[in-house]
């Protein structure tokens, strides 16, 4: 399995649509980064967040999400309180190739920020908007900027197919055209 550069996104990224809407290069002029890097893809945050609040004195339960522990919000700057998460979607929907898994970062702006980017692998023949989970570190209201750069998508091509796809097994994430919030 190895790390795939720049040309290879490219042209997996017209070929096979496996990212739409794509930019072909690095936009860095007066936003934070987005598009085609050397090895991967930086991903553009949608204006679209889940703010989680503690008004309603919830619990969060991956079992069984409360969804009054969050708070909707849509903007072009999402302002998460201090010690605080939210959730957003890329403006990009993927399609992953059977061959590939992605393993995605936050970008080192934000995370000098004390931003942190949790995104979990793509699998093999995943597909959707996804779901980033961002977390405010520090004890400061911190800004997410929408339609700018959140996180890099690392791109790993295997040397034979997996036996069993994201598609394969139905997985219960598949075709997300939203935040989606944990399922069990």
């Amino acid at each position: 399995m190895g790390l795939k550069p720049d040309h290879w996104i490219r042209k997996m990224a017209i070929e096979q649509k496996m990212i739409e809407p794509f930019e072909d290069k690095q936009v860095r002029n007066g936003v934070i980064s987005y598009g085609v890097s050397s090895y991967g893809y930086d991903v553009r945050v949608a204006n679209e967040f889940k703010i989680f609040t503690n008004v309603f004195s919830a619990t969060v339960d991956p079992k069984n999400f409360d969804t009054k522990s969050m708070v909707d919000f849509v903007g072009d700057v999402c302002i998460v309180p201090p010690n605080s998460f939210a959730l957003a979607r890329t403006v990009e929907y993927f399609r992953i190739p059977r061959k590939v898994l992605t393993i995605c970062l936050g970008k080192s702006t934000y995370a000098r920020c004390g931003i942190i980017v949790n995104v979990t692998p793509f699998e093999p023949e995943w597909e959707g908007f996804v779901t980033l989970e961002i977390s405010n570190t520090t004890p400061l209201p911190a800004k997410i900027y929408a339609n700018e750069g959140l996180a890099q998508v690392l791109f790993f091509e295997a040397d034979e197919e997996c036996e069993v796809s994201y598609a394969d097994k139905k997985g219960k994430y598949q075709k997300q055209q939203s935040i989606v919030l944990p399922k069990l």
